[in-house]
């Protein structure tokens, strides 16, 4: 059967001199494998629609273990990413918790949408990699079923005023005052609680549309990195390599 999809490629490996194995991510299917073969010839029409990081229609037949890439037309190219160290690390985590939440249905679609956002700021520089990361860890956290209870306080209900502690393995909320009765410190301002809730429940078009202070940025970025990682079902590698070039 033959079967028509866009899809990112989040990973490709080669096989023998000519052929690939490449993950996408479909709006539809979620994550898959194919296998590409003869992708690797420069005078292969496969060759960029294949690459990684590349958005493209996929004309895909279901194998034995695998689909087959029967043919690819590239949709967008993100040149950018590759320019700078930063970039191709912070992509390569990107895809790599991407591929971790391994997302179908309406995910899938949701992440996608959000992925090809965050590479195309990343290649045009048109946000910094600490706001990228930050927001790709909650957002896709968030798409991925684990939405935080951001409403307010869990245990009197305060809404906003003050700093806040966000528990980060449980993705609940406590004022100041609760969370001093738990013997816990505030983690988040009120500049970054609220980036905080844009970043959860705001429309896609909107994810990226705030400003706060460094200090407010940094604080959020700890917490979005930490809940990632309690979500998670094993640390990912690119995240170390990140943390070097992002110093």
């Amino acid at each position: 059967m033959q079967i028509v999809t866009p899809g990112l490629v989040l990973r490709e490996v080669k096989v023998g001199e000519s052929d690939r194995i490449i993950t996408l991510l479909t709006p539809k299917l979620g994550v898959i494998t194919a296998s590409a073969k003869g992708s690797l010839r420069l005078k292969s029409k496969l060759f960029s629609a294949c690459g990684l990081f590349c958005y493209s229609e996929f004309t895909l037949f279901q194998g034995k273990t695998m689909y087959m890439v029967d043919d690819a037309q590239v949709k967008q190219v993100f040149f950018g990413v590759r320019e700078s160290i930063e970039g191709t690390a912070l992509a390569m985590y990107l895809a790599e918790l991407t591929l971790t939440l391994s997302p179908t249905g309406t995910e899938a679609a949701a992440l996608l949408r959000l992925l090809l956002n965050s590479l195309y700021l990343i290649g045009e520089g048109k946000k910094t990699p600490g706001q990228i990361k930050t927001v790709f860890e909650l957002r896709a956290l968030c798409e991925a079923g684990y939405m935080p209870a951001l409403i307010g306080c869990g245990a009197c209900g305060k809404y906003e005023g003050g700093p806040f502690y966000f528990n980060e393995a449980a993705g609940t909320l406590r004022c100041a005052d609760c969370a001093a009765k738990e013997g816990k410190a505030p983690n988040l301002d009120g500049a970054a609680l609220t980036a905080l809730r844009h970043i959860a429940l705001v429309e896609d078009k909107k994810i990226f549309s705030f400003s706060i202070p460094p200090e407010s940025m940094e604080a959020l970025g700890r917490a979005a990195e930490h809940y990632a990682a309690h979500h998670l079902d094993k640390p990912l590698k690119t995240l170390d390599f990140l943390k070097t070039v992002l110093l």
